[in-house]
């Protein structure tokens, strides 16, 4: 019998491919996000000298995940995945919705209305944190178009994502999340509309190159 030498493994080959494969990825992620990153930077970074932001930049973002426990008001699951992929401003606050919370659902829906063509990037969400309907009245009125997505959260999940001003209470604010479901903005409590209007109008234009009206 013959007996052959089997070539031994050339690891560093191995090592090199690797590598090479791991950066690949690495550059695939970075060109896949780079529009992202582009209008950010644009937004945030380079931008003309005394040129101010009206709401309060949330920085690290934070992102929405399952632990709201999302609910429609029929209490069938929604999972939170369901809300990215649009620009949301979002109200909190209990399903008896008092004089200040019926103020804050109409500036939400007017500001929606002010963007014009661009309305359609920006979905209004209502997150209900006691565990109960709105009342029947108040259910249709959000309902007519266009819509307000009315959904129950779990209470302290959402105070856990989204944080007040310091000496205001969850549901004084809107809050402003970007289509990858980040927490990005909160709206000061009583807030100017024209002023709310012009951060999300400059938001929808950074972000025109990457982001698209619809899921």
């Amino acid at each position: 019998m013959t007996v052959h030498n089997i070539p031994a493994p050339d690891l560093e080959a191995d090592r090199r491919r690797t590598r090479m494969g791991r950066l690949k990825m690495l550059l695939v992620l970075l060109v896949c996000a780079a529009p992202v990153i582009a209008s950010y930077m644009t937004y945030f970074v380079i931008r003309p000298e005394g040129r101010t932001n009206y709401g309060t930049l949330i920085l690290p973002t934070r992102t929405l995940t399952d632990a709201l426990a999302l609910r429609t008001l029929d209490g069938q699951p929604l999972a939170a995945t369901a809300l990215k992929g649009q620009w949301l401003l979002v109200a909190v606050g209990p399903s008896s919705c008092n004089e200040a919370c019926d103020k804050r659902l109409f500036m939400q829906r007017q500001l929606r209305e002010m963007l014009g063509r661009e309305r359609e990037r920006l979905d209004r969400v209502w997150l209900i944190t006691d565990g109960q309907p709105p009342a029947p009245a108040l259910r249709a009125s959000a309902e007519a178009p266009p819509p307000l997505t009315m959904l129950l959260a779990d209470a302290a999940a959402t105070a856990d994502w989204l944080k007040p001003e310091a000496g205001q209470a969850l549901e004084d604010h809107l809050y402003l999340v970007d289509p990858m479901g980040e927490w990005m903005m909160r709206m000061p409590a009583n807030p100017e509309p024209a002023k709310v209007k012009r951060d999300i109008e400059r938001l929808l234009r950074a972000s025109s190159s990457w982001d698209q009206a619809g899921r």
